[in-house]
This record gives C-alpha cells, structure tokens and sequence, in this order.
C-alpha cells in the first residue's frame, strides 16, 4: 500500500508541474503577443517616383533618399501608420543621371520655385481599407489617396499618383519643361511635361 501510495504521489505531483509548466508557457505567449510593437523605420523605407516627359509620356525615375517620422508605434502595420507624420527634405532627390544635371534642374526651377523648398511634409490616414497623405507642398496641403499592400503582417507598399494641379505646381511644373525644352521632345517635335507622377513607397515595420 505504501508502494502504491508513493507512487499516485509521484503522478501528482509530475502532473501538477506539467500543468504549471503549461500555464508558464501559455502566460509567456500571451505576454509576447501582447508587447509586440509596429515602428516605421526611416532607413526600412524607400520613396520613389516616376513623372512623365514627350507625348508618348516616357518615365523618369527618381527617389528621395532621406525620409524623417515622428516616433509613433501600435499593435499592428495599420495603427503604426495611422496618423504617421513625416518630412522629406528636397535635397535628398535622387535620379541616377548619367549626366548629372537632371537632379539640380528638379531642385531649382521646379522646387525652387514653390513655397518652402526644402521640406515635403505630411500625415498619414489610414482608416478600415482606406489610406491617404495629407501632404504639404508648395505651401499647399491636399490629400493624396494611396493603395496599400501589407504582406508578412510587416511589410508595407503604398502606391498613388499625385497630379500637380492640386498642388498650385503647375507654373513649376512649365518652368521645369522650359528648362528641359529641348530633352523633353518627342518623335513628333513636341515638348510636354506631364502634371500627374506616379509615387511609390516602400516600408518594412520592424518591432521595436
């Protein structure tokens, strides 16, 4: 009987570590999923552009390669990004030009002509299915309606295409063309420069 008696103690007792072994466990999980955290990183994210050149609207491909946020976190990639500010300084426009004269015709007779040109600066809403940027240029802060894609739960894509009317941009946008007159031609002798630039960007929302 004693034999038989240590034993069930025994099973009792490797039984009850195990269940608190379990709840151990379960607790810790429970803690991870709990304190994960969403963070935009500037040096995780990537802004590119593409604006248009001739009638048959050839692209020109650039970036900035300086993008500033507010520190802000949450729970998931969409609360991180809702109500994310941030700022772009002019100086980092980017295009890879052979020649390297492209990039200072962006930054003088099309930036330099707007109001505050130095910075690019705006909020991102994101809102159920919806996502947009308040974004200021040119002294003019209009919406710009992005699609987003989340893949990973982490990684974000957001692209949407900006039309420089809306932005008071459209004398820089001429003086830009009249500057390129001649590079921005056609096969059909035509110079034009197009008011709507396809914009790209990329992020990946690290814990933090």
């Amino acid at each position: 009987m004693k034999k038989i008696s240590l034993l069930l103690l025994a099973l009792m007792l490797v039984t009850t570590a195990c269940k608190d072994e379990k709840k151990a466990t379960d607790t810790t999980e429970k803690e991870v999923v709990k304190t994960e955290k969403f963070v935009v990183k500037p040096e995780a994210t990537s802004v590119k552009w593409t604006a248009y050149k001739t009638t048959e609207k050839k692209g020109v491909g650039g970036e900035f390669t300086s993008v500033k946020f507010d520190v802000k976190e949450g729970s998931s990639a969409q609360e991180a990004l809702n109500n994310l500010k941030f700022s772009i300084p002019i100086s980092s426009l980017f295009t890879n030009d052979a020649t390297n004269t492209r990039d200072a015709k962006i930054k003088t007779f099309f930036f330099g002509k707007m109001l505050d040109t130095d910075m690019l600066k705006g909020t991102i809403s994101y809102d159920g299915d919806k996502c947009s940027a308040a974004l200021t240029m040119n002294g003019v802060t209009n919406d710009l309606p992005l699609e987003v894609s989340i893949t990973d739960g982490r990684r974000v894509s957001m692209t949407g295409v900006m039309n420089l009317a809306e932005w008071d941009a459209l004398d820089a946008l001429s003086a830009l063309n009249k500057v390129c007159y001649d590079l921005h031609k056609g096969p059909d002798g035509v110079s034009k420069t197009w008011e709507d630039v396809a914009i790209e960007v990329s992020t990946y929302l690290r814990d933090k």
